[in-house]
């Protein structure tokens, strides 16, 4: 079995990922927008009006992400990156711990145990971002700050 193997110029590669950058802005804006009219709206019943303790929270982690997929669109050297993502880890691990304590969720109504579902989820994100921010601490201890663009 043979594969075939296609040349893409760095140019092209670096625009498919300033488009994912820009995707990545507009899922986040979109999201932003659910979180702060969620409880309003009433699309989930499961969530308590605890729920608007975690949005500033939630607000920021989007916010962040939004900023640094703006910063990757012009620069996305490897240092920049890593850098990045260690900072929009850290503060996931923060927002997650956070809706972890407040527990914004009633699920009485099921039958099945979903706060323990969403429980064991917020924890491994928060093991996820941690696995995350080693990952990108090894990248940045390698990288050169100003090396030209991948």
């Amino acid at each position: 079995m043979s594969t075939m193997q296609v040349d893409v110029s760095p140019e092209l590669k670096r625009a498919g990922r300033r488009f994912g950058y820009g995707i990545a802005v507009v899922i986040n804006l979109v999201m932003l927008v659910v979180v702060q009219n969620i409880l309003e709206w009433g699309w989930a019943p499961f969530l308590t009006d605890e729920f608007a303790q975690a949005v500033p929270w939630i607000t920021l982690s989007l916010v962040v992400s939004i900023l640094a997929n703006l910063v990757y669109q012009f620069d996305d050297t490897r240092f920049v990156k890593s850098t990045g993502q260690i900072i929009t880890n850290l503060i996931s691990i923060f927002v997650s711990y956070q809706v972890l304590l407040v527990f914004p969720f009633d699920f009485s109504a099921y039958d099945f145990n979903w706060a323990l579902i969403v429980r064991i989820v917020l924890i491994l994100a928060m093991v996820g971002a941690g696995i995350g921010m080693l990952t990108e601490a090894v990248k940045l201890a390698s990288a050169e700050p100003y090396k030209e663009r991948r």
